[in-house]
């Protein structure tokens, strides 16, 4: 039995790993939501970057317009930031069309219309303007690389050094360009592609540091913008061959060198980027540019929009949706600090050998500890493989928990199945010779643990209920027996289906009466509650047994009480049934007796009733047989939604009165609180009328204590 559970175990794990290796797509996806939980767990921190954003913003457009804005407005941002000191000047837009908002373009269209116009002296065209200041300044112009686009992109400004493999097989591959006027890209200083290629979700998780074109490799802006910003010359690109995960390995560009993916891409770990400055486009043409100099000299600033009607805006794993801008602004901060995040090549590899390691030693546990046991193994390996993960990210590594959890679960289900239905075998025996004479739940307690099957018993406190059905013995004189019988069975099944619905446990029928209770031998929740809600539940389930019925109705008593009673496997060693004994099973079995006199359905001694939420009355204290102390018993009436309505706390208020009269001897406030107690049951407002008459008609006795005691001859008098 064991070797077929461990091998049952080897093969699922197995199995999920093999099926993980044939459709890499599904572990990645899982991969990169851990990965997405760790950096909202831990965002990157950055303290000063490198970087700045001017924000072509809602407030920015609200000030200069609608954009696309005149060229000029444009040149003068460059001018100014060129002036200002910026190490890179980077649009994160492409200028695709001459501008159709210059003075040139608008004397074009009044010529096209038949209108002769003449411009002043030394009005410049706005796109020529520009070139000017992208030619003076360190700008690098932004382009898309999208298969979409038919246009070719512009030449690189500076080219690659390989070492190793052609990374051109590896890298992302986008043929066609959206890219700006010949003018502007002749005169940017660099060059690079702003396209994000979020994941099939949406989210931006890694960015492209480089794209291969028909043309050759093509930079990120993110690259090309710390490329102009130090003047440097070559990027240089690290390509892995003939190794188990061949790829780019890192790429070098001036005096950074970030690691990548075997794609070429930079797994962004985002920060947020707290102290990054933030300007708004409008503030720097229309402001004063030396109010802004702290927080643009020296920086790499890039220029993008956060306003929602340009549609650059994106997810990220930290669950905020930022400008596109950002990306890049992260991208240049990660790769300047050096805190990226890292998939090493090694890491499939040990992946994979672990979860075949975590497999197969877990197949050999669960046969020798058991289901339980190897569930917490199992879990706490998972943990474990969890806790790397994140001891990984921490360290800047992205490791996958995702595989060896898998495998390691595929393995436990395996495993603890076989070996439950294996061991399921040996239990048969069991409940075949219980299952004829035992209840259903001690049966299955013996099957788990046939050793269980003794005479001994365990403290416990329970919450019992007797239920008696009232007048059962005139009615069944004038039946036949097969009618008695079906009566009888028809009244006790929907009574236990409301019983073992509400978690109690059936001890016994006592002819037409029923002994329940709660709380063993499982642990019950609030068992005082649910014994109450049951007792409710089946009042209500008698009334609808008698509507329609062809027999006189059915009227039933409920006691209940809470104590602690001896509960176990109580018989002989020939027989013996799963029951509760104790002095609180009596007392409870006396209560229910008190039911008929006092005229409620159902009577709770205070321990079981007080505190449940549930509509219940005191009604007496209570000296029942073979007891010293009186019981005080409360009627319950009804469920939580009645004790809330304001008609039954009235009448819990004036009950409270009645009973305050009651034990004081005080007719004339027992008369008083009388006359609000017509929502009491009949049979109780009844007795409590007598009593209210017996204290107007009598003095007060010498030893009266409010107390009653059964083995009055008047129920009435006092004890």
């Amino acid at each position: 039995m064991r070797r077929k559970a461990a091998a049952s175990g080897v093969v699922a794990g197995f199995l999920v790993i093999g099926l993980l290796l044939a459709a890499p797509g599904v572990a990645e996806r899982a991969q990169t939501l851990v990965v997405d939980a760790f950096q909202r767990m831990a965002p990157r921190v950055s303290v000063d970057p490198p970087v700045a954003i001017v924000d072509i913003d809602e407030g920015a457009i609200a000030r200069l317009g609608q954009w696309p804005w005149p060229r000029s407005d444009i040149a003068l941002m460059v001018e100014r930031l060129t002036d200002l000191g910026a190490a890179a000047i980077v649009f994160d837009i492409v200028f695709a069309e001459p501008d159709r908002l210059s003075a040139e373009a608008a004397a074009r269209i009044v010529r096209q219309a038949g209108g002769a116009v003449e411009l002043p002296g030394g009005v410049r065209d706005g796109d020529a303007r520009l070139a000017e200041a992208f030619a003076a300044g360190p700008v690098v112009a932004g382009v898309i690389l999208t298969p979409e686009a038919r246009g070719q992109p512009p030449a690189v400004k500076a080219g690659f050094a390989v070492r190793g493999a052609d990374p051109a097989g590896f890298l992302p591959r986008l043929g066609g360009a959206v890219t700006n006027l010949d003018a502007l890209s002749d005169a940017a200083a660099g060059i690079g592609s702003f396209s994000l290629l979020p994941e099939p979700d949406g989210v931006v998780r890694r960015v492209p540091l480089v794209y291969a074109t028909e043309a050759g490799l093509f930079p990120a802006l993110s690259v090309e913008a710390l490329r102009v910003a130090q003047g440097a010359g070559a990027l240089q690109l690290r390509v892995s061959e003939g190794e188990a995960r061949p790829g780019v390995e890192a790429l070098r560009v001036g005096q950074f060198e970030s690691a990548t993916g075997p794609d070429g891409r930079l797994w962004l770990h985002w920060s947020g980027l707290p102290g990054m400055p933030r300007l708004s486009a409008a503030d720097l043409i229309l402001g004063d540019p030396g109010a802004m100099a702290s927080d643009i000299a020296g920086r790499i600033v890039l220029v993008g929009t956060s306003a929602a009607g340009l549609r650059d805006l994106v997810a990220t794993p930290i669950g905020t949706v930022v400008p596109g801008v950002e990306a890049h602004a992260e991208a240049i901060d990660q790769i300047v600090s050096g805190t990226s995040l890292v998939r090493p090549g090694w890491a499939p590899g040990a992946e994979i050998t672990g979860a075949v390691l975590a497999a197969a030693v877990l197949a050999a546990v669960i046969p020798l500890v058991g289901a339980g046991w190897a569930a917490l193994v199992s879990g706490g390996a998972a943990v474990g493989a969890l806790w790397l993960a994140w001891t990984g990210f921490e360290r800047g590594l992205v490791l996958d928990p995702v595989v060896p959890s898998l495998a390691i679960l595929a393995t436990f289900l395996a495993g603890a199945t076989a070996l439950a239905l294996l061991t399921e075998r040996e239990r048969q025996s069991v409940r075949r010779t219980f299952s004829l004479y035992l209840a259903p739940t001690v049966v299955e307690k013996l099957a788990d643990d046939p050793s269980a099957a003794r005479l001994d018993g365990e403290a416990r406190e329970i919450t019992i209920l007797f239920c008696d059905l009232r007048g059962f013995s005139g009615l069944s004189e004038g039946m036949d027996p097969v009618a008695l019988t079906a009566l009888l069975n028809g009244f006790l099944t929907p009574m236990t289906d409301i019983l073992m619905a509400h978690g109690a446990t059936i001890d016994k029928f006592i002819g037409d009466a029923i002994m329940a209770f709660w709380n063993a031998p499982l642990p019950v929740e609030e068992h005082r509650r649910r014994a109450a809600e049951a007792a409710v539940a089946m009042g209500r389930a008698l009334d609808a047994l008698n509507r329609g019925a062809d027999h006189p109705p059915l009227s039933i008593g409920i006691g209940l009480n809470t104590g602690t009673c001896c509960v176990g496997n109580l018989g002989s060693a020939q027989r013996f049934a799963y029951s509760a004994i104790g002095d609180p099973v009596n007392v409870a079995s006396r209560i229910e007796a008190l039911t008929r006199f006092y005229g409620v359905e159902t009577l709770a001694a205070a321990d079981t009733a007080r505190g449940q939420g549930l509509a219940t009355l005191e009604v007496d204290l209570v000296r029942v047989k073979g007891r010293e102390q009186p019981v005080e018993l409360h009627a319950v009436i009804g469920d939580a939604d009645l004790a809330r309505t304001s008609s039954f706390q009235v009448l819990g208020t004036a009950q409270e009165d009645w009973l305050r009269a009651w034990r004081a001897w005080d007719a004339a406030g027992a008369q008083s609180a009388l006359a609000r107690l017509d929502g009491l049951p009949p049979g109780l407002l009844a007795l409590q009328r007598a009593r209210t008459a017996r204290m107007a008609a009598a003095q007060r006795p010498g030893d009266w204590s409010g107390v009653y005691d059964p083995g009055e001859k008047s129920p009435t008098a006092p004890a």
